[in-house]
């Protein structure tokens, strides 16, 4: 197999006055001559390490069910910071999404050929991930016009925002949740339904007019079944 390659850079974010770190993959035969569509995952070195996410890429480009495409993993730095950024009403929610948009992408453009349209662009993420990957989007559909969650967090806060929005038509949204998702154990040390408030959502969207798909899987909440359904995810969003 011919197999792409990982690099690992950082910028500074005057967003999040910090520097940040990018994981990047790129497919084999990666060249400038040709523009790529590219995926941005939340809790990014979990994508790596746990989703084994150049695996499935080379596996899937290899095969011929994706185009070939660019991935990039941020990571968080540590679990109090994860939730200010990622937590819909984190401290840092606002200035995370603003980050994504307004300075990651521009970084992404000037240093690989990647395509500049949204249809090109997705989001990633598991849990937290998820829900600030959703928001993203919904709040930038020119920039961002793919989402994959998995099992994302959802709250009255999100499901405001999914009423609120207007662009539905400009969006293509991929969702799962695990069928045993009903006591998840917080880092606050309180249990939560995410499997409910998951079936709310898709009943919500399901009346939008979005390019949608949902499905709730074998499995409970965490990267042995979300790695599964990683091939089936980047299959959806990027179909060769």
């Amino acid at each position: 197999m011919t197999k792409g390659t990982v690099q690992d850079l950082t910028f500074f974010s005057n967003e999040l006055a910090e520097e940040t770190q990018v994981l990047v993959y790129l497919p084999p035969q990666y060249t400038p001559l040709y523009t790529y569509p590219f995926c941005i995952a939340q809790d990014g070195k979990d994508y790596f390490q746990l989703g084994r996410i150049a695996r499935v890429l080379d596996d899937l480009i290899e095969n011929g069910e994706i185009e070939p495409i660019l991935f990039f993993g941020i990571p968080y730095k540590n679990v109090p910071d994860r939730k200010v950024k990622y937590h819909p009403e984190g401290k840092l929610s606002a200035n995370y999404r603003r980050f994504l948009a307004n300075e990651l992408v521009p970084f992404i453009e000037k240093q690989f050929s990647v395509a500049e349209t949204a249809s090109s662009r997705a989001l990633a993420g598991d849990s937290l991930a998820a829900t600030i990957s959703l928001l993203t989007a919904l709040k930038y559909p020119n920039i961002f016009g793919k989402v994959m969650l998995h099992s994302p967090y959802i709250d009255e806060y999100v499901y405001e925002e999914v009423d609120n929005f207007k662009d539905w038509n400009r969006l293509k949204i991929y969702h799962v949740i695990g069928n045993r998702e009903t006591e998840i154990d917080m880092t606050d040390g309180n249990t939560a339904d995410f499997l409910a408030p998951n079936r709310e959502l898709a009943k919500k969207l399901k009346k939008k007019p979005v390019d949608y798909f949902y499905e709730e899987i074998e499995g409970n909440h965490t990267w042995k079944y979300w790695q599964k359904d990683l091939k089936r995810g980047l299959t959806e969003l990027f179909p060769l």
